[in-house]
C-alpha cells in the first residue's frame, strides 16, 4: 500500500525484484484523501509475475549461497550452444567447484531438479541449465581440448591406443568432439558409470565402443 497507485506499484515491483515489463498489476483500491487527517485510504495494488523454472533455480542458488555465507553474484547468461547458464562469481565461490568439478556437477543437478519441479517436468536427457563458477567450465573445457589434441598426437605417432582418466558425460563429449577434428584417430568409451573413460585409437584399429 502507498499514497498513490504508482508508488504502490513501484513498491510491489521492488519487493518482487522485477521490472514493470515482467510483471502485471491489479488495482485493488484507489487512494482517497481524508479530511483533517481522518479517513485517508491508501492505494492498494496486487503486483504479480509468472515464476519460471529458471527463476526458481536462481532463487535456489542464492538461498544456498546465503546459507553458506558465501558472498557472490549470480547471473544468467546465454551460451554459444543456445542454452542458458547460471554463473556464480565471487572469491569464496570456488569451494563449490570440488575435485574436477564434482561438487559443481552436483550443484548443477540440484539446480535442474529445482527448475524441472517448478514447471512440473521430469528430468530427462541433458540438463536444461548449466552452472559455472568463476569461468571454471570454460577453463576446464580448454584444458580438455588441449589434452585431446596432445593425446591424439601421441596415438598417431605411436600407432597405439591410449586411454584417459574416467570422466563425466559432459567432459567425454568434449574429448570426442575435439578428436573428431583430427585425421587418423578416433575415440570410443569403455567402463561403466563413474569409471567410464575414453580410449583414443588409430582409426584403422578402432574397437567396438560408444561415443558417450
Amino acid at each position: 500500500m502507498a499514497k498513490t497507485v504508482e508508488e504502490a506499484i513501484e513498491k510491489g515491483l521492488k519487493e518482487l525484484g522485477v521490472t514493470a515489463d515482467a510483471a502485471e498489476h491489479e488495482i485493488l483500491e484507489q487512494p482517497k484523501k481524508g479530511f483533517l487527517g481522518f479517513g485517508e485510504v491508501l492505494a492498494k495494488v496486487k503486483v504479480s509475475c509468472e515464476t519460471t523454472g529458471e527463476d526458481k533455480a536462481v532463487e535456489f542458488v542464492k538461498t544456498l549461497l546465503g546459507n553458506m555465507e558465501i558472498q557472490a553474484d549470480v547471473e544468467v547468461r546465454d551460451t554459444d550452444e543456445g542454452g542458458r547458464r547460471i554463473v556464480i562469481v565471487g572469491e569464496d565461490a570456488g569451494m563449490l567447484i570440488g575435485h574436477h568439478g564434482e561438487t559443481l556437477d552436483a550443484l548443477q543437478y540440484l539446480v535442474n531438479l529445482t527448475a524441472n519441479r517448478a514447471e512440473g517436468e521430469e528430468k530427462n536427457g541433458r540438463p536444461r541449465l548449466s552452472v559455472d563458477i568463476e569461468n571454471y567450465r570454460e577453463k576446464r573445457e580448454d584444458a580438455l581440448r588441449s589434452l585431446a589434441r596432445r593425446m591424439a598426437g601421441r596415438v598417431r605417432r605411436s600407432g597405439r591406443a591410449m586411454s584417459l582418466e574416467p570422466m563425466n558425460p559432459y567432459e567425454r563429449r568434449i574429448i570426442h568432439s575435439e578428436v573428431q577434428k583430427i585425421d587418423g584417430v578416433t575415440t570410443y568409451s569403455v567402463g561403466q558409470d563413474d569409471e567410464r573413460k575414453i580410449v583414443i585409437s588409430p582409426e584403422d584399429k578402432v574397437k567396438t565402443g560408444h561415443r558417450k
